[in-house]
């Protein structure tokens, strides 16, 4: 693929330098290539931020999301040991996590307004 498209845009790469590594690791490894959807890609980046509270970039999401996958498919048991390299920071693509946060209205800067606005009062 010459011009991949996707919101994980670390990997996006059309031609990979080390793509013969990959393949090689791939072979000796008895591992598997899985392409996830961006879709498939942002579940995973909302599961990650959720369940551990670990905010990464989309990109890292998409090992979470290749896991998941490989679960769905019967190529990994569920209940498996399995690491998944999660490197990249959220930080580095903040503009996918503003995406999803709702618009909020901005407060005075007084206590007692925002014990209110979070129903605490």
């Amino acid at each position: 693929m010459s011009h991949p498209e996707t919101i994980a845009t670390a990997i996006r790469i059309g031609a990979p330098a080390s793509w013969a590594q990959a393949v090689a690791a791939q072979q000796q490894s008895n591992g598997r290539f899985l392409a996830a959807t961006d879709e498939e890609i942002l579940a995973a980046y909302h599961l990650v931020a959720g369940a551990e509270g670990v905010f990464v970039e989309p990109a890292s999401a998409a090992s979470i999301a290749g896991l998941l996958k490989a679960i769905d498919d019967g190529w990994v048991a569920r209940g498996s040991t399995v690491v998944c390299t999660v490197t990249g920071n959220g930080l580095k693509d903040p503009d996918t996590a503003l995406k999803d946060m709702p618009v909020v209205s901005p407060l005075p800067v007084d206590p007692v307004a925002v014990v209110e606005q979070l129903g605490l009062a």
